[in-house]
């Protein structure tokens, strides 16, 4: 991928200053449809922000009464940023991302970002969502938020398919639930919270008519999908509609790359792995 660099697939960044309230944060994740937010310090880039983070800090105990509208957004931040230059080969972009969420483009200053979303656009991978499907980490209509929440912060993933009588009934995902959490304190009393929340179950919260692929769909059917759709994955079904599989965005990007079964186009130029 000689000739395609960094700065000719990155993409505009969105920052919060810390000192912004987390209410502000997930409106700016849902206006501009983005799971993530740069944060900066007097114009100083110091961490990020992520709709995982803020639903572990709306959940936590010491501020289970306290409502989005008063917490700010550095009680929900890393400061595990990487970085990158706007002239560094796209190519070093796609190794860092195989272990990466999000790269900040910095020049002296914040110039950009890129995701996995920016990659994926510029990449054609070959073969089928069966070959590098992940087994499903599944959950169930009335299993308690609570529960699915810290079973995605053990198994470090942002999505789960729902499982009803066998068949594919939604999805959940960390979004659903920073935005559950997030309506959850705004409008519950605090002394009612810690009872309550554990009344919520994922048919609350889960999204209906989940997209999904098929163990034949070829891999650029399934990143046009993620791509139209924005989302992050996708659950993988067989011929008899059983959930087999979940597919996201990492695991293109590591196939492509690991396998050097793809070509990737930066402008005209063609993939050399």
């Amino acid at each position: 991928m000689k000739g395609c660099k960094v700065k000719d697939i990155m993409a505009e960044a969105l920052t919060i200053d810390k000192s912004e309230m987390l209410s502000h944060a997930l409106d700016l994740m849902e206006k501009h449809d983005v799971r993530r937010l740069l944060v900066t310090k007097d114009g100083k880039l110091i961490g990020v922000v992520t709709q995982r983070g803020i639903a572990r800090a709306l959940g936590t105990r010491k501020k289970s009464s306290l409502p989005a509208s008063s917490l700010h957004v550095a009680t929900a931040m890393s400061e595990h940023l990487a970085t990158i230059s706007p002239d560094d080969e796209a190519e070093k972009a796609i190794q860092l991302l195989k272990g990466e969420d999000i790269l900040a483009v910095v020049n002296g200053c914040l110039v950009g970002w890129l995701t996995p979303n920016e990659v994926l656009a510029i990449m054609y991978p070959k073969g089928y969502a069966g070959e590098i499907m992940k087994p499903p980490i599944t959950t169930i209509p009335s299993e308690r938020v609570v529960h699915i929440r810290r079973r995605m912060y053990e198994e470090d993933i942002g999505r789960m398919p729902v499982i009803d009588d066998g068949q594919l009934a939604g999805m959940v995902t960390e979004s659903d639930i920073a935005r559950a959490m997030r309506a959850f304190r705004d409008i519950v009393p605090g002394h009612q919270q810690e009872t309550r929340v554990r009344n919520l179950i994922v048919s609350d919260i889960m999204s209906v008519n989940a997209k999904f692929v098929r163990t034949n769909t070829p891999l650029q059917e399934v990143v046009d999908v993620i791509l139209k759709e924005n989302i992050g994955g996708v659950p993988v079904l067989d011929l008899q509609d059983n959930v087999v599989g979940i597919i996201t965005r990492r695991d293109i990007i590591r196939h492509g790359n690991d396998c050097q079964s793809s070509a990737v186009s930066c402008g005209k130029l063609p993939f050399n792995a």
